[in-house]
């Protein structure tokens, strides 16, 4: 690690350590009643207002910390992303990228992956598209309805953002193709697609809208009676 990043690192940390207990003290940190609450979008958007004044130094120190809950830990990285992930620029921003990639092999939440690949993406779009938005569509399978709805709204956000390019228009709709054809017996008796499938109905729109219409031809028969 370059004495850079140890700077930046450890100087966010202090800055953490003393501004956590001063909003423990206020009594703005965990909610009391944050156990009665079942509602994942509700405290990932709770805490996420919480933290939307907090500086990139505490920031960088919440999503490095360890102990952090998923919650915290992807609202964190939410308020990184809307604020300051389009001004970080050449070291700084390599070194963000690496604490951003930790927290992705070390977490175990699907909140704190979805917010982390969206962020990447937004900071180096060509770079990580290729590995992130594939991983990003399969979140649109989790369980957790509410991981499903963060996923869509970050694919989302990432083709609205971008130019419509050929080589991102082919990442989606390969993966797309490939979820679908494992699926395929069970799509066959669909009639009104779900949430699920409707988000990746529409992106898929978007990458034939993009490739061109002869891409149907390497969909099932089940996908294109759906479109």
């Amino acid at each position: 690690m370059t004495i850079l990043a140890s700077a930046v690192i450890a100087g966010a940390q202090n800055v953490y350590e003393y501004t956590s207990e001063t909003i423990a003290q206020n009594g703005t940190g965990h909610p009391p009643a944050a156990n009665t609450i079942f509602d994942d979008q509700m405290l990932l958007k709770g805490y996420t207002e919480k933290y939307r004044d907090l500086s990139l130094e505490i920031l960088l120190a919440m999503i490095e910390d360890d102990t952090l809950t998923s919650y915290r830990s992807a609202a964190a990285v939410r308020v990184f992303k809307e604020k300051f992930s389009g001004e970080v620029v050449s070291r700084e921003k390599i070194i963000i990228e690496k604490i951003l990639l930790r927290r992705l092999h070390r977490t175990d939440s699907p909140f704190v992956e979805v917010e982390i690949m969206h962020t990447l993406c937004q900071m180096d779009r060509y770079h990580y598209f290729k590995s992130m938005v594939p991983a990003l569509i399969q979140k649109l399978d989790h369980y957790n309805a509410a991981v499903n709805e963060v996923a869509f709204d970050s694919l989302n956000r990432i083709v609205e953002s971008g130019s419509n390019r050929n080589r991102e228009a082919r990442i989606v709709f390969n993966t797309l193709r490939k979820t679908f054809f494992l699926s395929r017996k069970r799509l066959a008796t669909v009639k009104e697609p779900d949430t699920k499938l409707a988000g990746k109905l529409k992106l898929l729109r978007w990458s034939i809208k993009v490739l061109g219409n002869q891409e149907l031809k390497k969909l099932p028969t089940e996908v294109i009676n759906l479109l």
